[in-house]
């Protein structure tokens, strides 16, 4: 999307600044005072998903929100740079630059796993990670290849980004894909996923992450990640199961899992209080 033309009615704009630092141009949203949290939304999503939980943090902590490169209104400097290791490294160096220094990531599914991959690059003593619903597992089987490789392919396609926003946008298409995700959203919540799905820009940027994504590293490491993590699960989520953050978990040093009943994937947008509570109880402040 651009900035300002297509920000009209965006939630949270009064808070949004861009910040131009190498490769990317940067959306962020930032709000608060007190230690610093850093929300990181998920693969497709933007700032607009943390618009409830925001302010919530924002009474407690100085909060920012970060649209992910080729995300929202982040405009990506370097395509190249959509993959998880990339994204964590330039989102370090955006750090160091703005001498921002996190007291706690809170990431969203794949945000989940750039919290967890970015927190080795910080200078950050105390720093605790909050993951939601995280994607924390390759695709299994023969879709562990397939997947990856139609996504690449569909990056590389001229026109492919248009042909999905004009023909997946409709308001019963993204209905039909908030609700696959175990989630009930407001009309005026699917009318935002909207917007970012009609959007060429956008598509463009997701499916850039989606061909360049690898967790292998990550999993490889999680091991040696000794900061606190809180993984926070939803019983109702049928994109990422619950069984995905144990898993991960059972691996890291100091992880603990809470589960949350009756939401879905998108829980930090259906019940933004109950996250808020979970997140000041575990990250000093």
């Amino acid at each position: 999307m651009r900035w300002p033309e297509d920000a009209d009615g965006w939630p949270l704009t009064r808070f949004s600044r861009l910040i131009l630092h190498r490769p990317h141009r940067w959306h962020v949203q930032e709000a608060g005072q007190g230690p610093t949290l850093l929300l990181l939304h998920g693969a497709g999503g933007a700032t607009h998903s943390w618009r409830g939980l925001f302010p919530l943090l924002a009474a407690h902590f100085h909060v920012i929100a970060v649209d992910l490169p080729g995300h929202g209104f982040t405009q990506t400097g370097a395509r190249q740079r959509s993959g998880l290791e990339h994204i964590s490294a330039d989102l370090a160096s955006l750090i160091a630059a703005e001498g921002w220094r996190p007291a706690g990531l809170v990431g969203h599914s794949a945000g989940g796993a750039i919290a967890l991959d970015l927190a080795s690059r910080l200078d950050a003593p105390g720093l605790r990670i909050v993951t939601l619903n995280a994607a924390l597992s390759n695709f299994e089987g023969v879709s562990g290849w397939l997947f990856p490789k139609l996504a690449k392919l569909l990056a590389m396609t001229p026109f492919t980004a248009d042909l999905f926003a004009a023909t997946a946008s409709s308001t019963a298409n993204v209905t039909r894909l908030i609700e696959g995700t175990g989630s009930t959203l407001a009309a005026e919540d699917i009318a935002l996923y909207r917007r970012l799905v009609s959007d060429r820009a956008h598509v463009d940027g997701t499916l850039a992450m989606m061909s360049q994504w690898s967790l292998d590293g990550l999993m490889a490491r999680l091991d040696q990640i000794t900061q606190p993590v809180l993984l926070i699960t939803a019983d109702g989520d049928r994109a990422v199961p619950p069984d995905v953050s144990a898993r991960a978990a059972a691996h890291m040093p100091d992880a603990r899992l809470h589960a949350l009943p009756h939401l879905g994937h998108l829980m930090h947008e259906e019940d933004p209080q109950a996250i808020a509570d979970l997140i000041t109880a575990f990250v000093p402040h």
